[in-house]
């Protein structure tokens, strides 16, 4: 299959020598299930390298950038820099989405599922870069996308896992842990939003939401750290 990626390369700063190196970054094994006579492979192997040296990259990046954070904070940063969302609102940026090759099904899905899906496509296209040019150019691709980010994640001190803190700081002040519960769910299951109470004991602290639990507890405890002022 031809697909021309001639727009895509130009807001990526790319140009492949390979194109069909680039093409599969783009195949998600749903697509292989539905048209297994296209002759393409899938990009998990891809991924699976592009993950690599995306971590490698933001690695050095970080290591050199903070010469006196800790093992631990410097973690936190990168989690925060490589993690799915981060991924997927870069590759969503790059117009990624418009150049999928997925299953029918999969092409329906538009929600949480999606989000995950073009983040592995955007690991899978650094490994694709890194094959076709080598390290220097995936390391420019990922300084110019990736490391501009980090000054607000810090400053929006997003790379705090909230739950874990405010747990900690409910132990410490309370002596209790607290609990969290979902008060709704509205939207349809591809786009579904979730609406959850963070509790200490009977008492709703604050209360988040998301497009799954997870990131609903999120936002609760952070909401909960600002109500009590343990931020």
């Amino acid at each position: 299959m031809n697909i021309d990626f001639t727009e895509f390369q130009k807001k990526a700063g790319l140009t492949f020598n390979n194109v069909g190196l680039l093409t599969q970054a783009f195949v998600h094994r749903s697509y292989i299930n539905e048209n297994k006579a296209s002759g393409l492979s899938h990009n998990e192997r891809l991924e699976f390298l592009g993950d690599a040296v995306l971590e490698l990259v933001i690695t050095d990046f970080l290591y050199a950038r903070y010469p006196d954070k800790t093992e631990g904070e410097l973690t936190a940063y990168r989690s925060s820099l490589v993690n799915a969302q981060t991924c997927s609102d870069i590759a969503t940026k790059l117009f990624m989405n418009d150049y999928l090759l997925l299953s029918k099904g999969e092409s329906k899905d538009v929600g949480r599922a999606r989000q995950y899906i073009l983040a592995n496509t955007l690991e899978a296209v650094i490994g694709a870069i890194y094959l076709d040019q080598g390290y220097d150019t995936a390391r420019a691709f990922i300084e110019r996308n990736f490391t501009p980010l980090i000054d607000d994640i810090i400053s929006a001190k997003s790379f705090i896992d909230a739950k874990s803190l405010f747990q900690e700081k409910a132990q410490e002040f309370d002596g209790v842990t607290p609990s969290y519960k979902t008060l709704k769910e509205v939207g349809p299951d591809h786009e579904k939003k979730f609406h959850v109470g963070v509790y200490i004991g009977r008492d709703m602290v604050a209360t988040g939401e998301g497009g799954s639990k997870q990131d609903a507890e999120q936002a609760a405890a952070r909401a909960a750290l600002e109500v009590r002022g343990w931020n």
